[in-house]
């Protein structure tokens, strides 16, 4: 399928979606909603890896980077419109005990009429969500205007120009990178999912230092992803890689041995934020000097990716209520930058052993 039509379409899906979401009136509305936002940010996180190396090719790193750097933009300005929506003058102070009650009873006793789409009463979260959903359409749009503009021709020739390069071990490098991106991605996650409980409950600061811990990583997240598009352009997607896997074992390493220091706690996070910048879209770049990343490629590795977001923060979780004087989390995140740290030369060597000459058997 073409790849911009088919991300013109995912992001058309995500509008509607975005849009339909504040006049849910029902949790199965609600999840279907959901459901196909997920399904078109699967689509859109793959599909745009794959669409900036097939339009750049070698030359792909500093806008593979950029790329990720607006991952890490929006994420860091999505609470500040969400604090903008949920203004708490507006939902908490104008309303008072004796007006909530009888309009709580009457939604109680009409809930089998109610319907499936209704405004919301709050109407900041609506402009909320309206704002960022006529973003992503002119967004979608774009797709399609260079859906019509695209020369067949231009996509066949470099289809064919990037066939050429192939791995010998391919599969062995692709499951060494679906294992990189899940421990990796998963690591990231769990760190900023725990940051704030460890930092209250095992460190002892108060929720104001504990939130500005957050802060602080996705700061330094979001900075050092800026200042790799231009360092992307010197420096080889290998060399950023293992400057990143260094940077996270050494953040980790004194998170570990000095787990209840507040001031190695905000020194630590800021460099293991920075740290964790530049690897995922360094990966895809570094690959690509290797052999070509398909769409199956791509989907593979993002596979890896998602279900270490599903599968480590939730042991962590377990673990660590079953264990709650250790540092679970900080172990966890150590254990994945020493497991990221072997996986690379393990990659590095696959994916250099030479090729195959002829077709022979044995």
């Amino acid at each position: 399928m073409n790849q911009f039509l088919l991300l013109g379409l995912s992001m058309w899906i995500i509008t509607v979606s975005t849009y339909l979401i504040p006049f849910c009136k029902t949790a199965v509305l609600l999840i279907a909603m959901m459901s196909a936002m997920g399904v078109s940010f699967g689509v859109l996180d793959t599909g745009g890896n794959v669409l900036i190396l097939a339009l750049w090719g070698d030359k792909s790193p500093p806008h593979m980077q950029a790329l990720h750097f607006s991952f890490a933009l929006g994420a860091f300005l999505a609470p500040l419109l969400a604090k903008l929506a949920l203004d708490p003058t507006v939902s908490v102070d104008n309303h008072t005990e004796p007006d909530f009650l009888p309009a709580a009873l009457n939604a109680s006793s009409e809930a089998a009429s109610d319907p499936l789409l209704a405004a919301p009463h709050d109407m900041n979260l609506l402009w909320a969500y309206a704002s960022i959903g006529t973003y992503i359409l002119v967004v979608s749009l774009l797709f399609f205007a260079l859906f019509f503009m695209e020369s067949s021709r231009q996509g066949k020739t470099t289809a064919s120009a990037q066939q050429s390069r192939r791995a010998q071990y391919r599969k062995a490098l692709l499951c060494l990178l679906f294992l990189f991106s899940f421990f990796y991605i998963g690591a990231q996650l769990t760190y900023t999912s725990y940051l704030f409980s460890f930092a209250t409950t095992h460190v002892g600061m108060d929720q104001r230092e504990a939130a500005g811990l957050n802060s602080i990583f996705w700061g330094t997240f979001a900075a050092c992803r800026g200042l790799a598009m231009l360092f992307a352009g010197c420096l080889r997607p290998a060399t950023m890689i293992v400057l990143s896997n260094i940077g996270s074992l050494a953040s980790c390493l004194f998170l570990v041995l000095f787990d209840r220091s507040p001031l190695c706690l905000w020194i630590a996070t800021s460099v293991y934020g920075a740290s964790m910048a530049t690897p995922f879209p360094s990966v895809f770049s570094w690959m690509q000097q290797y052999t070509t990343i398909s769409g199956k490629s791509a989907a593979f590795i993002m596979i890896g990716a998602t279900l270490g977001t599903m599968a480590i923060p939730a042991l962590i979780g377990v673990l660590q209520g079953q264990y709650p004087a250790l540092p679970v989390v900080l172990y966890a995140c150590f254990g994945s930058a020493i497991f990221t740290a072997v996986l690379f030369p393990m990659m590095y060597k696959v994916a250099t052993l030479p090729l195959r000459k002829g077709n022979r058997k044995g």
